[in-house]
């Protein structure tokens, strides 16, 4: 079940990138930069308390932002 706090910057086929929330369909912001994308799904992550995930080209995860509380802190 997606989490609609959560916003992935990915890029699009046709080269352009978007920042979209977790479960939607289509893209809440297209870009023609990866930091304008990025920049606005951290964002709105920050407002939801979510988390925003950065899709390289390769489809890999390179960027991961926690906002909110975490579900696992460490001790100490």
């Amino acid at each position: 079940m997606p989490d609609k706090k959560n916003y992935w910057t990915q890029q699009r086929p046709d080269g352009k990138w978007e920042s979209k929330r977790e479960g939607a369909t289509r893209a809440s912001k297209v870009t023609d930069t990866q930091s304008d994308a990025w920049a606005h799904s951290r964002g709105k992550a920050a407002e939801t308390k979510g988390e925003a995930f950065l899709k390289g080209r390769d489809g890999n995860i390179r960027e991961r932002n926690t906002y909110g509380k975490d579900p696992y802190p460490p001790k100490g």
